[in-house]
């Protein structure tokens, strides 16, 4: 069994990269896709995502739609029906992708596309190392989050990348072993940063044991606003006192709970999700996230 993220287990990358956010006018408004159709909408959190979250991917319309039509499809097929509309995050594990989409909506108000960012999933071909797992997975107190040491290991490498850095926790997910015969694996799967300077360059590319690896920014972005905190927040309105929860967030009024992933199985990467190496003229455009994050 593995668990993802490990600053224990980890191999150093050097990279080094960023992609240039378009105007903050045109992110301030985004799709409302349902049925097929696309009708300009205001979207909650849209202007504060191309504000505060980068690298950023760009993605036309009807991509949008296409990935809005699989977020649909995936929470149908796990039999998830959503009782109010709330933020979800979609990954497409596909190697030329590896991308994180925030969606908000519901099936009866439709899936209005907040952003994206590049991300890495699990790498497969060494040992330990499992394909990130597809499907709908719901982030509870049932697997409660934990927040990073900011150690490093041998290597000199960060896991879960600086200290105070927010790791959710999906628990223990039957996966494919990415090396030997390819059965079937447990991986604890979370969703978590990584080490700013050796790996972080390199979302966009498989690079993962299996885990879900962001930019320090999104995760900041989500933690700040719990965009997944639904259970943490009944737990909270219940009276629990949760000591992973940051004493300067700002909730929603309808966070998400759930992390969708999808494979599209694309033959050539697409022109909105560049390698890395592609995005360093875009370097200083980058807000650069603050050295020691908020704690509990």
């Amino acid at each position: 069994m593995v668990t993802c993220g490990d600053p224990s287990r980890r191999s150093a990358a050097l990279a080094l990269g960023a992609f240039l956010a378009c105007s903050l006018s045109a992110a301030a408004s985004a799709e409302t896709l349902m049925d097929g159709v696309a009708a300009a909408s205001p979207v909650p959190l849209a202007a504060e995502f191309a504000q505060q979250v980068a690298p950023r991917l760009l993605l036309p319309d009807d991509e949008r739609e296409a990935y809005a039509k699989r977020l649909q499809n995936a929470l149908t097929t796990a039999q998830v029906t959503l009782a109010a509309p709330q933020f979800i995050v979609m990954v497409d594990r596909s190697p030329n992708v590896q991308a994180a989409l925030l969606y908000w909506g519901s099936v009866e108000s439709g899936w209005r596309f907040i952003g994206a960012t590049p991300v890495s999933t699990g790498l497969p071909g060494r040992y330990e190392h499992f394909l990130t797992p597809l499907g709908v997975f719901d982030h509870s107190l049932v697997n409660p989050d934990f927040r990073a040491e900011g150690t490093k290991n041998r290597l000199g490498f960060r896991g879960y990348g600086v200290k105070g850095m927010r790791i959710y926790d999906f628990g223990w997910i039957d996966s494919p072993r990415g090396w030997a015969d390819g059965t079937m694996g447990k991986l604890r799967l979370q969703m978590h940063s990584t080490d700013p300077v050796l790996a972080e360059p390199r979302l966009g590319t498989a690079q993962s044991e299996g885990c879900v690896r962001i930019p320090a920014t999104l995760n900041e972005f989500i933690d700040r606003q719990g965009l997944l905190d639904e259970d943490y927040d009944r737990a909270l309105a219940n009276g629990d006192k949760l000591w992973v929860l940051r004493k300067d967030r700002t909730p929603v009024s309808s966070p998400g709970r759930y992390l969708v992933v999808v494979d599209t199985e694309r033959q050539v990467r697409p022109d909105w999700a560049p390698l890395p190496a592609t995005r360093k003229a875009a370097l200083k455009s980058i807000p650069k996230p603050a050295a020691k994050p908020a704690t509990p």
